[in-house]
Parts: structure tokens; sequence; C-alpha cells
């Protein structure tokens, strides 16, 4: 049995995202990545958009949303 991650890199993600490749990419449940889909991207949420009833993410806004979190957080560090 082969356990070895696909997408390590930025380069190795698809250019639409399902819930899979972001839980794989960040070490997350998928139950978790469709909770930050639920979510206002003002609050905290994934950008995302349906095709049908599934949920998919442009890479690019990912990239977004990783870099929004880590300067919440140094943010929030700073205060």
């Amino acid at each position: 049995m082969n356990n070895t991650k696909q997408y390590t890199t930025w380069e190795s993600l698809p250019d639409a995202l399902t819930a899979a490749h972001i839980a794989e990419f960040l070490c997350i449940s998928r139950k978790t990545v469709y909770e930050l889909f639920k979510l206002d991207v003002e609050h905290g949420g994934i950008p995302n958009f349906e095709i049908g009833t599934s949920k998919r993410v442009e890479k690019s806004d990912l990239e977004m949303w990783v870099a929004e979190q880590k300067q919440k957080k140094s943010s929030s560090r700073a205060v």
C-alpha cells in the first residue's frame, strides 16, 4: 500500500481543487474543508464555487486564503 502524498507543492496541485485535494495538501480532514467552505470568506472561509453539487476552489484563491490566514496569525501575535 502506497501512503505517499500526491499533492505536496503548489505546483503539484491542479488549477481547480476539490475538497480532497485541499485536505491532502493542508493535512486536514475533508470534513474540515467542507466546514470552511460553509463559512463566509469574511469570517475565514475558503472561497469556492459550485459545479452542479460539487464544490471547487481555484488554486490561486487557495494560495491567497493561506496567505491571509498566515497574515492574521502573525498580526494577532504582534498585539
